[in-house]
C-alpha cells in the first residue's frame, strides 16, 4: 500500500506568530515537534522561533521560499509519497497568503495527498480588525504592483470597490502608494496604517488617506505594514484631475490600447463622458 493510499503522507500548514511569541499555539509546537520535514521561509527564523518556543525540531529542515518554491515543491511531494508529514512555516502568520504554500497546497491536492491547518495569527484580519473600519466585507488584494505606472492602474480599477480593502505594502513603498491611493480613491477616503503588529512597537495609524500619505511622506515608516482603506461610497469614484485623467490616457496607450480605446476605458472607469477624456486630451496637444 502506498502512503497516498494509507493516508500517512500529509502536507500541515502552521501559522506562525506575527510577532510576540506568546501568540503561538500549542499546534504549531506539536508540529514542528513532530513534522518529518518542516519546509520554512527562513530556516534562521524558524530555529529562532523553536528556541524560543522551546521547541526540537527533529525532522529535516529545507528552506522553502518564493525564489525556490517552484524547484523544491517536487522534492516535498516525494517526501510526501514516502509517507511524510510536511509542514510549512512562513517568518509570520498562514503560508500561502501571500507568503510561500500555495505552490505546495496545489501539488499535494493534484496528487492525492491530504492537507490539513495548525491555525495560527493572521496580519490581514489583525489589522482589519483594529483598523476601525468596516469589517462584515472586505477583500484582501496583497502587495500592489511595485512600479508606480502599474501600481495607479490597479488603483483605478479598485477605486469604486465598495468593500473595505487590505493590502501588505514595504515600507521603503508606503508613502507612494498612499499618495496614489489618495488620488485614485480621494483624499477624504478613511484609511489605516498597521505597523509592527503584535511587536514591541506596534504602531496603528488612522485617518484619511491624504494626512497618512502626508505621514508618510515626512519620515519611512519602519517594519511590516499592513494597510486597510475604507470601501467606496455608493456613487462614481472621484473625478481626477485633468493631468492624471491625461496620464492614465497615456499609460494605457502605453500599454498597447488604441487613444480611442484608451480614452473609452478612462472614462468609464471615472463614470465620464467620452466626450470629456476626448477633450481634455486632445485639447492639451
Amino acid at each position: 500500500m502506498t502512503a497516498k493510499e494509507n493516508g500517512s503522507g500529509r502536507v500541515v500548514l502552521a501559522g506562525a506568530p506575527l510577532g510576540n511569541v506568546g501568540d503561538a499555539s500549542a499546534r504549531l509546537r506539536e508540529v514542528l515537534a513532530s513534522a518529518d520535514v518542516v519546509a520554512a521561509e527562513d530556516t534562521r527564523r524558524l530555529a529562532r522561533l523553536a528556541r524560543d518556543l522551546g521547541v526540537t525540531v527533529t525532522g529535516r529542515v529545507v528552506s522553502y521560499f518564493e525564489g525556490n518554491d517552484e524547484r523544491r515543491t517536487p522534492e516535498l511531494v516525494e517526501a510526501l509519497e514516502r509517507g511524510a508529514t510536511v509542514a510549512v512555516v512562513t517568518d509570520g502568520g498562514m503560508p500561502s497568503v501571500s507568503d510561500p504554500g500555495y505552490r505546495l497546497v496545489r501539488a499535494a491536492l493534484d496528487a492525492g495527498f491530504p492537507v490539513t491547518a495548525a491555525p495560527g495569527p493572521s496580519a490581514v484580519t489583525t489589522a482589519l480588525a483594529l483598523s476601525g473600519l468596516p469589517s462584515d466585507r472586505f477583500v484582501f488584494e496583497g502587495f500592489l504592483p511595485r512600479t508606480g505606472s502599474h501600481r495607479r492602474s490597479r488603483l483605478r480599477e479598485l477605486a469604486a470597490e465598495p468593500r473595505t480593502l487590505v493590502f501588505f505594502e514595504a515600507p521603503h513603498r508606503i508613502a507612494g502608494a498612499l499618495a496614489d491611493l489618495a488620488s485614485a480613491f480621494g483624499e477624504d477616503r478613511a484609511a489605516a496604517v498597521c505597523r509592527e503588529l503584535t511587536k514591541t512597537y506596534e504602531e496603528i495609524r488612522r485617518g484619511t488617506l491624504a494626512e497618512l500619505a502626508r505621514w508618510a511622506a515626512e519620515g519611512e515608516p519602519r517594519g511590516e505594514i499592513t494597510l486597510v482603506v475604507a470601501g467606496a461610497p455608493a456613487g462614481p469614484p472621484p473625478r481626477p484631475s485633468d493631468e492624471e485623467l491625461r496620464a492614465a490616457v497615456a499609460e494605457r496607450e502605453a500599454a498597447g490600447a488604441s487613444r480611442r480605446d484608451a480614452i473609452q476605458a478612462v472614462a468609464d472607469d471615472f463614470g465620464l463622458k467620452k466626450r470629456e477624456v476626448y477633450s481634455l486630451v486632445h485639447g492639451s496637444q
